[in-house]
């Protein structure tokens, strides 16, 4: 694990027994009264306070119990996951290789899902890419990384992953800005090619693919792209590590997030005049 993220996953821990502590003097207990309702030795309870050493779910849920604060407990085990999961780094797992970066992005999570509320802000979502537009990311990504050269197996998941647009029962909301149709990957014919499938894609009775033009009056703006998994998972993609955030009241921000770039958004003929006048701008 890299110092940085080494870093990020003591923060987490941090401030998840800061948050305890809080807990814990809300309902008016010392530390050591607390490690005898939960039955364990008071430094122990100092150490999660202090982010020495982590909680396990367990221990959350038996502080709740004895704080009555059982109305916290989803969203301190949420914290904890995080602070579990932090050490998952993409970057570790593209030294074997960028078929291997997937985060939440499996083909499993894909099937699962019903829902899917995707925001984009300076690329196509991988499920609506082409394989070209595709492997000109990837190709980038690998350089950047210095990761092994593995586009073409790398393609290949990101295609086979794309047969959930097929199945049954699925609905896929989406958000781009128009950002994300100028930004050029690979040549001007993949980017042609791109743009063409994503008009075709449209049409589709399960997708809803709304555009934000450049320069409008807008009512919210995406520091980041990010993908909703229901109401379950949000995930965002950095260029050295996969972030899943599962935590109940942050789920329902990114929500309410997604929401009003919504209201910003053009649907229908006003997106597809999008699309087709950055398309006559490659061909001019």
């Amino acid at each position: 694990m890299t110092g940085k993220r080494k870093g990020s996953v003591e923060q987490v821990r941090r401030e998840l027994g800061g948050r305890l502590r809080e807990v814990r003097r809300a309902a008016g207990l010392t530390g050591r009264q607390l490690a005898a309702a939960t039955g364990q030795h008071f430094t122990r309870v100092s150490k999660i306070e202090n982010g020495v050493q982590a909680p396990t779910e367990r221990d959350v849920r038996e502080w709740c119990a004895a704080c009555a604060a059982a109305d916290q407990e989803a969203d301190l085990i949420a914290v904890l996951r995080v602070a579990d999961s932090a050490s998952v780094e993409s970057r570790r797992e593209s030294r074997a290789g960028m078929r291997r970066v997937l985060g939440a992005h499996t083909l499993k999570q894909y099937e699962k899902t019903d829902l899917f509320r995707i925001y984009e802000h300076n690329m196509i979502p991988g499920l609506f890419q082409t394989a070209e537009y595709s492997a000109a990311i990837l190709s980038f990504w690998i350089s950047f990384l210095r990761a092994p050269n593995d586009v073409d197996q790398a393609v290949a998941v990101r295609m086979e992953r794309r047969q959930v647009l097929q199945l049954e029962g699925k609905r896929f909301v989406v958000v781009l800005e128009e950002q994300a149709l100028r930004t050029l990957f690979g040549s001007a014919e993949t980017q042609v090619g791109q743009l063409g499938h994503l008009l075709e894609l449209m049409s589709l009775p399960h997708i809803s693919l709304g555009i934000i033009p450049l320069m409008t009056e807008r009512t919210g703006v995406g520091a980041t792209g990010f993908w909703m998994f229901d109401d379950s998972l949000v995930a965002l993609e950095t260029p050295t590590a996969s972030i899943q955030v599962t935590q109940p009241s942050e789920l329902g921000l990114y929500a309410r997030m997604f929401d009003a770039l919504q209201d910003s958004a053009v649907y229908g003929k006003e997106a597809r005049a999008l699309i087709v006048g950055v398309l006559n701008e490659i061909d001019s």
